[in-house]
């Protein structure tokens, strides 16, 4: 526990105004210097530090969480779910009253608010109504820090090279791979996966990349049925033997359409997936997935906001790593 005025004053035995007038070097105090030098020596010793507490806002600040998705939605994908329950936890910590928005439904938002933290894709149009109610603006999943804004974002390429890598070493060197697409809630544009460009990339440098075993669904359990369905469908027997899937409720829908075909995980296809949401480990068998510490992404979030109330000016980006945990659908 930090140290604090009034055990320096018990310390030294004199009174609690006596120490905080000798710290701030009150040279009309009348103490002698042996009592002077003490209470300083004291303080090191305590390793006191009277700033000590300027990391964190000092009174408490209104914050809003703006969630692209929708409650019901969120609770479909829990990507999402979990980035906002890390802000939340940070924020607490750090003594903001947070405010939830769904659905980006910015007419919710306060006048009076200090921050916001979007989490989710946003328009260009979107971006701007919300600065124009606040300076302090942190993105999350979304990278506008070309545009100023301070963006918290996850390392897609590497985390898809990785995932490329580990069936290569195996020998699995035909790879599908089953992704989204989806468009900003004011329908103004439409979100390229950038795990997609990623694995595009990591394939094209293998001088493996196969146009005919990709296939775009919407992210949702329901489209990667119908997605895995169809590479079912049309690629009979040249079906791929692994396969990386740009989500977990994606991999769960493929996964069943897989069992429903009688075509078995791992032995037939091995399935990547990708978030390592809770949901990866309620099916069977159980994904392998790309880990994304949502939490963290939330509470980065915050923490930049904290530096933004503070007076920082300069925008920021934070892009954080990812690693690979493995389960039984690729052993």
């Amino acid at each position: 526990m930090a140290a604090t005025l009034k055990d320096i004053a018990k310390e030294v035995g004199v009174s609690l105004a006596t120490v905080s007038r000798v710290l701030n070097k009150d040279q009309s105090l009348s103490v002698s210097d042996d009592t002077r030098q003490r209470i300083f020596e004291v303080a090191e010793e305590l390793q006191y530090s009277k700033n000590k507490r300027r990391t964190m806002p000092t009174i408490r600040k209104r914050l809003a969480i703006i969630q692209w998705y929708s409650e019901s939605k969120e609770q479909d994908d829990l990507y999402y779910m979990s980035v906002r329950m890390g802000i939340e936890q940070r924020g607490q910590t750090t003594q903001f009253d947070v405010t939830r928005i769904f659905q980006n439904n910015l007419q919710e938002l306060s006048t009076d608010i200090d921050a916001v933290i979007a989490v989710g894709k946003f328009s260009p149009q979107q971006v701007a109504d919300m600065s124009a109610a606040t300076d302090n603006l942190v993105f999350v999943d979304d990278d506008q820090f070309d545009a100023g804004f301070d963006s918290v974002v996850t390392d897609f390429r590497l985390a898809t090279e990785k995932v490329v890598e580990y069936f290569w070493q195996r020998g699995l060197h035909q790879i599908g791979f089953i992704h989204g697409s989806e468009m900003t809630t004011d329908r103004q544009l439409s979100v390229v996966d950038r795990r997609m460009l990623g694995f595009r990339s990591a394939m094209e440098r293998r001088h493996a990349f196969d146009p005919k075993l990709v296939f775009k669904g919407d992210y949702t359990s329901e489209s990667g049925f119908k997605m895995m369905q169809k590479a079912i469908r049309t690629l009979g027997d040249q079906l791929p033997t692994a396969f990386f899937v740009a989500n977990d409720p994606m991999a769960a829908g493929a996964l069943k359409a897989l069992q429903a075909n009688d075509i078995k995980v791992p032995e037939r296809v091995k399935l990547f997936s990708f978030n390592n949401t809770s949901l990866a480990t309620f099916v069977y068998p159980e994904l392998s997935a790309v880990n994304v510490d949502t939490e963290l992404m939330g509470a980065t979030a915050v923490n930049l906001v904290i530096s933004r109330l503070e007076g920082r000016q300069t925008a920021q980006r934070v892009e954080l790593g990812t690693n690979l945990v493995e389960r039984a659908s690729t052993k």
